[in-house]
């Protein structure tokens, strides 16, 4: 899996561990970030199919 580096303002860093470790929603920082990316580019698919700018099909 490749690795990415990104710069990212400590207080959203501190709000994303609030629900990292055990018993929370996210194993890890890695998990927590991938899952909210995973959550936007869906949203953004539903968006553009309403906008009409993509098909029904990735």
């Amino acid at each position: 899996m490749p690795k990415v580096s990104l710069d990212m303002p400590n207080e959203l860093l501190s709000d994303i561990k609030l629900h990292v470790g055990d018993d929370k929603k996210f194993i890890s920082v890695a998990d927590a970030i991938r899952s909210a990316c995973r959550k936007l580019l869906d949203q953004l698919d539903t968006i553009d199919m309403r906008q009409g700018r993509i098909g029904g099909d990735k």
